[in-house]
């Protein structure tokens, strides 16, 4: 019969059961984009939960940070060809 040679370490016997509790995550649908979601959590593409807005995406912080830059530009030439004149 036979018999191992050598001690398993604890790391190695271990180690089989390291996956036993991963699972597959559940997924669901946004009711308001149809795109893929976790549940309990918020839409990561258009930050909708249970029908309300809570988030701001990606998408709308960088228009919002585009009109800003577009502001501080006109305002910036604005305040720049009124300083000339003023001497």
């Amino acid at each position: 019969m036979p018999v191992p040679k050598r001690k398993r370490s604890r790391a190695r016997r271990d180690s089989r059961h390291a996956n036993k509790g991963v699972q597959v995550k559940s997924f669901g649908k946004c009711k308001n984009c149809q795109a893929a979601q976790l549940p309990h959590q918020a839409c990561k593409e258009c930050g909708y939960y249970n029908g309300a807005k809570v988030l701001t995406t990606k998408v709308e912080r960088a228009v919002k940070r585009g009109e800003a830059r577009k502001a501080s530009q006109t305002r910036q030439a604005s305040s720049a060809q009124q300083e000339p004149s003023s001497e």
